[in-house]
Parts: structure tokens; C-alpha cells; sequence
């Protein structure tokens, strides 16, 4: 689909790419001092830590211990994955996005619990699992139920789909009716399909029933029968044989394509009369 559906929110902190760091590949910048959140964030970058810390730092929230205030020793930028950092609570550590880290006020000296940062986790997790659906919306327009079955793909859990899934929605990125709608007349009137066939096809892509009448109801019946005109036209030019045989084979690719059965004997009979065959061998819906 070609055009994209307008939102209201601002999608996940995209930055354009071509930021330059000024630090060495490989150096962390600590920004443990509040003083630092005033500063161009462009300037620092970091070395990724192991691959396998990616989710919840050097050995996870696990290794956390349970009832004890845990104060924040550093907060570092890493080079990759972008505007992600790694907070150290001494021997401990996690890493979080940036949305996360000022959401949550996480600079030197603050001081959580286990539980607080199991919270901030989930939200971290929330906040990536965003980031893998903008990705698969940048492709084109999906279906809220889409969307969720690609994040389960990815692995998220259904707690964290559904947050997603909420937040695109709120934002305006994700619009089942707008996109039923662009679907049906796209598929209608540029495709040559019947709207049974579109029906069919939204089903599938997990469009509630009301939402699919509502969009099949803005393709107008003459739209809908001038698609299939153009259609059976090409297809009754190109098939040889008596004028049964072409009713018939005509008729069958119609029904093939979606259209309903009284909207394919009124196309068939008018090609019929067109071609002077009309009244004669008339083509049955079968």
C-alpha cells in the first residue's frame, strides 16, 4: 500500500542517522552527574557489552539482590545498539534505552529496588518491542493483528504486545478501519477484485467484521463493476472458442477473482451484447 497512515505521537525517539561521535570507538562516557543532562548527548559513545547481556545486563535481574536499596554507581552510553545505556549498581548492572533511563530518573546516586527495576525492565522490554514494530511498519501498513503476530515471532509476550499494540494505536500508526478501507478500494478498483475476495483478505489480516463492512461499503457497486468490466474484457478478447464457451470461461475467471454471482452474469451479458451474442446461450451463476 503507498500511502502511509499519519500519526499523532512521536514514534519510539527516531533520530536521523550521520551523528559523528567525538570520542574514540570503544570509550564509555560516564554521565553519572546530573550536569551531563545538559550536555550535546552526541558527544559520547561506547562499546557494546557481550551480545548475551543485551536484555537485562551482565547476569540479569537475577543475580540482583532481593531486599536491599541498590544506588545507581554509573550510567554509561553504548556505542550500539543506539541510545542504549548500561547502568551500573556496583557489581551489579542492566542495560535500558534512553526513554527508559529518563523516564525513570536513573542518574548517579538514585536508588532502586529489585522490584522497581523489574518494572523498569518490562518497560524497557515494552520500549523494544515497539522499536521491532516501527521497524516492521516502515515497510508498509499492517493490521493491529499483524503487528502482534510479528512481535510474537520476535518473541515478546503477550503482556508486552498488547502495550505495544496500544501504544501504535493511541499514536495513530496503527488505524484498522483506515487501512481496511485503503485496502478494499485499492484492491477493488486497482487489483480487479470482488469484494468477496477483499472480504477474504481482511479476514485473514485479522480485521474485525464490522470494520470489513464498513470499508467494503465505500466501494461503490458501479466502482466495483467497472473493475470487473476492464477485467472480463481482456479475459473475453483472449479466449477462443464458441460464444458458450466464452461466457463460460469468462464468467469462471470472475468468480475466481471474488465477484459475486449476479454482478458476473450482468458483466457477461453485456460483453455478450457487445460482441452480438446477446440472448443467446445465456451464462448461469453456478
Amino acid at each position: 500500500m503507498e500511502q502511509r497512515f499519519g500519526g499523532k505521537g512521536n514514534p519510539g525517539r527516531e533520530r536521523s542517522g550521520g551523528r559523528k561521535d567525538k570520542k574514540e570507538a570503544g570509550e564509555i562516557v560516564d554521565i553519572s552527574e546530573e550536569s551531563f543532562w545538559e550536555m550535546d548527548r552526541r558527544a559520547a559513545s561506547a562499546s557494546r557489552s557481550s551480545s548475551e547481556d543485551t536484555q537485562q545486563g551482565k547476569g540479569g535481574l537475577g543475580d540482583f539482590p532481593e531486599d536491599e536499596e541498590l544506588a545507581i554507581t554509573s550510567v554509561s552510553l553504548l556505542k550500539r545498539p543506539k541510545f542504549r545505556y548500561l547502568i551500573s549498581f556496583g557489581p551489579y548492572s542492566l542495560e535500558v534505552h534512553e526513554d527508559v533511563m529518563i523516564k525513570f530518573r536513573m542518574i548517579k546516586g538514585a536508588v532502586f529496588t529489585k522490584s522497581e527495576l523489574e518494572e523498569i525492565v518490562s518497560a524497557d522490554e515494552v520500549q523494544r518491542g515497539y522499536a521491532d514494530a516501527l521497524l516492521y511498519l516502515s515497510r508498509k501498513p499492517r493490521t493491529a493483528f499483524e503487528v502482534g503476530m510479528r512481535l510474537g515471532e520476535k518473541g515478546w509476550s503477550e503482556e508486552t504486545r498488547e502495550k505495544v499494540i496500544s501504544r501504535l494505536t493511541a499514536e495513530g500508526l496503527l488505524n484498522d478501519a483506515a487501512y481496511a478501507q485503503e485496502w478494499a478500494g485499492q484492491r477493488v478498483r486497482g487489483r480487479g477484485k470482488g469484494k468477496l475476495w477483499v472480504r477474504h483478505e481482511l479476514r485473514q489480516k485479522g480485521v474485525s467484521k464490522t470494520l470489513i463492512e464498513e470499508a467494503l461499503g465505500t466501494v461503490s457497486e458501479d466502482d466495483e463493476f467497472a473493475s470487473a468490466m476492464e477485467h472480463a474484457a481482456k479475459k473475453w478478447r483472449t479466449t477462443a472458442g464458441e460464444p458458450t464457451d466464452r461466457k463460460r470461461k469468462t464468467g469462471a475467471f470472475l468468480l475466481r477473482r471474488g465477484f459475486s454471482g449476479s454482478l458476473v452474469s450482468r458483466v457477461v451479458r453485456e460483453l455478450s451484447q457487445n460482441d452480438g451474442n446477446g440472448g443467446e446461450d445465456e451464462w448461469e451463476d453456478m
